[in-house]
């Protein structure tokens, strides 16, 4: 029995001139109005359309389907907030910690400010998140949380250090969908951000081996 075929989420042409590039700005920006307002079951690139006042066929020269568009605006959600995390943890002007710390309040701050099509692109997700593209472009922002593991935890185990990576990689997934579903205020965001930097450094002095790789990077009060 053959497995399902993946939907194409390959863009069919990349736009070369200021017109086109006008174009396809025209329609990711309709799909997020559509997205936020419809949700990802009602989405169809008939509605994108008929937002972006443009045709479908004028769609298709970009985007071969429904699942196109939405990776699109998948991808450059990730490609943005890896971009981050690896600006962020990469800071070696300030210690390890405060750039955790960076790190984490930057990351709510972006989830509750994307609230809005969060939900209707995690109920798409099933259309592309196992196509090799998305797998590509998530695997940049674990390469540097990984990075910066390695860098505090240098005496543990690799096996330990990959698995700090990947539980604070579900960490921050999780408290960021929280708090993007629930509508909290950004006092009571960053009292959240503040405990969950308090409670990884933690698990990181932890799992290093009795802190080995961090007592000299914690900032001095």
């Amino acid at each position: 029995m053959t497995e399902p075929r993946q939907p194409a989420i390959t863009s069919r042409r990349k736009p070369k001139q200021a017109r086109s590039n006008d174009l396809v700005a025209a329609i990711l920006e309709a799909a997020v109005q559509v997205l936020a307002k419809e949700g990802a079951r009602r989405f169809t690139t008939t509605r994108v359309a008929e937002r972006a006042g443009v045709s479908v066929g004028s769609i298709y020269q970009y985007f071969p389907n429904k699942a196109a568009i939405l990776f699109r605006l998948q991808s450059d959600e990730w490609r943005a907030t890896s971009e981050m995390l690896a600006r962020l943890l990469d800071d070696r002007r300030r210690p390890p910690r405060e750039r955790l710390r960076r790190l984490v309040h930057a990351f709510l701050k972006s989830e509750c400010e994307e609230a809005a099509i969060r939900g209707a692109l995690d109920d798409a997700a099933p259309l592309y998140r196992d196509a090799p593209e998305a797998l590509d472009t998530r695997a940049a922002g674990e390469r540097a949380l990984r990075a910066f593991v390695d860098e505090v935890m240098p005496q543990a185990p690799e096996a330990r250090r990959a698995l700090a990576a990947e539980l604070i990689t579900t960490t921050l997934s999780a408290v960021g969908k929280r708090v993007s579903e629930t509508g909290r205020s950004q006092a009571k965001v960053r009292a959240m951000g503040e405990e969950v930097v308090g409670m990884v450094w933690g698990y990181l002095e932890g799992a290093g081996g009795e802190g080995q790789g961090l007592a000299e990077s914690r900032p001095r009060c």
